[in-house]
């Protein structure tokens, strides 16, 4: 399936508001709004499609002081939002150039922030987009997109630890296949792409939603990956695990569901995968509203299944291509650098060592010593 023709089948979304029933201008009570009904498209199927974002200040977990709190305390939520109102307000003041080099963004209080422009060639506030709001499901505020009793990650069976786990890339400058995939420009970093899919707290959490009579496809812009989900088919079985997994989805009402396993081992999500099974749901639930649950299931690496959910916004724009190998320029130089660090070594091995001058005799005559 060809992108062009993809593309030709999407359709905008509106971005207005929920649209409640106004009173009556009589003295009877106002009326309740009636529920929202997702809107068909050419082919009769809910229309998903459209541009949409996940950013979000909410994290993946949840932060330990709340606890068992899924939904945020109307204090804290201001407090959030406020503190990201006046980062974004100090990042984007006009910067001196007679300050010279700084190390860090001292005025950025997120870690991942600091991280991002720690360092001559880091990014500076004016290039990230993590989001400006705490994610709300069903107009709830919540503390964390995972759905589990406290938030985080549940333990593995045996007593393993649970939570994410990278794969490659640190410490090791063997070869570009050593590399994680997102310096590689294969995968976005931060599951962006998924299965299951995450905001990454940086920037581009961008995403196109493309429908077909048999097919969906997910265009996610960290970094330009097309995810394309096969409708009423049924899993490969040539043991061939594709980037992404191997998605087949139907519908059941409103709500797109889709089942995703063989999924490859550089793409495991908390350490699980060849057994892995995320399901996912899309249900359109407003305008600009679009609500995506999942739930990971892996007999092997967990007691029963968990996952969590949160609502896509509809993204005010268009999505553009992310140029991630276009300007890769770190992923040569580093191995670069590390293969001129073994010749140097190697050359430095090579050189004989010196000899020491052999001691000379005193002369005759002499008892030796300083005179």
């Amino acid at each position: 399936m060809k992108r062009a023709a993809l593309l030709v089948l999407s359709t905008a979304l509106c971005a207005a508001p929920l649209a409640y029933a106004a009173a009556a201008p009589t003295a009877a009570p106002a009326r309740a709004a009636a529920p929202f009904k997702a809107p068909r498209n050419a082919f009769g199927q809910p229309d998903l499609s459209g541009n949409w974002t996940n950013a979000t200040l909410t994290p993946m977990t949840r932060n330990p002081k709340y606890g068992t709190q899924l939904v945020m305390p109307p204090d804290a939520v201001k407090a959030e939002e406020a503190g990201m109102a006046k980062e974004f307000a100090e990042g984007n003041k006009p910067t001196d150039p007679n300050a010279g080099v700084q190390k860090g963004v001292d005025k950025n209080v997120r870690p991942e922030f600091a991280a991002a422009g720690g360092d001559v060639g880091g990014y500076n506030i004016g290039w990230l987009d993590p989001g400006s709001q705490v994610m709300r499901v069903h107009g709830e505020p919540r503390t964390s997109l995972l759905t589990t009793a406290n938030g985080q990650f549940p333990p593995r069976k045996g007593g393993g630890a649970g939570g994410m786990q990278r794969y490659g890339g640190m410490g090791s400058f063997d070869s570009y296949e050593t590399r994680s995939l997102g310096e590689r420009c294969i995968m976005g970093f931060g599951r962006n792409a998924g299965p299951p899919m995450f905001p990454n707290g940086f920037y581009n959490n961008n995403y196109q939603i493309i429908q077909t009579p048999d097919y969906v496809a997910i265009d996610v812009e960290m970094v330009h990956d097309l995810r394309v989900i096969r409708l009423n088919s049924t899993h490969r079985t040539d043991g061939v695990r594709p980037w992404m997994g191997d998605s087949i989805g139907h519908w059941e009402g409103d709500t797109l569901v889709v089942e995703t396993t063989n999924i490859p081992e550089k793409m495991n999500f908390a350490g699980s995968w060849k057994n892995l099974k995320v399901t996912e749901r899309f249900t359109r639930v407003g305008p600009g509203r679009l609500l995506y649950q999942f739930t990971v299931d892996d007999p092997d690496t967990w007691d029963k299944p968990w996952g969590g959910e949160y609502e896509f916004g509809a993204l005010k724009g268009q999505l553009y291509e992310y140029a991630c190998h276009e300007g890769n320029y770190a992923l040569p130089g580093m191995l670069g650098g590390a293969r001129r660090a073994e010749q140097e070594a190697a050359a430095a091995a090579a050189k004989p060592a010196p000899v020491a001058p052999a001691p000379t005799a005193p002369a005759k005559g002499t008892k030796g010593g300083a005179h």
